[in-house]
């Protein structure tokens, strides 16, 4: 987990975990229909990461877990702003949370 990878998705997804902190996502096309989910923090921090065979299971999994489309949220979006770019590794105090399973369904 060195490098960033090109992001080049806008369409954030989010999950308040407590007052004044979010967890954003974004779904990112790969190779032969895949997707990538990006884990980022409210800075900017690319902390985790995980494979969906589709941007259909990716939105899913995602809603399935308490995030939301950012863009289908007037109230949030008055009241938060998704993370700046360029985004940056960086370890979550917790380390891997969501693709070692701990905080996913």
């Amino acid at each position: 987990m060195s490098t960033v990878p090109e992001i080049n998705s806008t369409d954030y997804w989010f999950k308040v975990i407590e007052m004044l902190q979010q967890n954003w996502a974004l779904i990112e096309p790969q190779d032969e229909g895949k997707v990538r989910i990006f884990f980022i923090d409210d800075v900017g921090g690319l902390f985790d990461e995980m494979e969906q065979h589709s941007s259909e299971s990716a939105e899913r999994a995602l809603r399935k877990n308490g995030f939301k489309r950012f863009s289908d949220d007037p109230k949030w979006r008055e009241l938060i702003a998704p993370p700046p770019k360029p985004f940056q590794r960086r370890k979550h105090p917790n380390g891997r949370i969501y693709s070692s399973g701990r905080h996913w369904i």
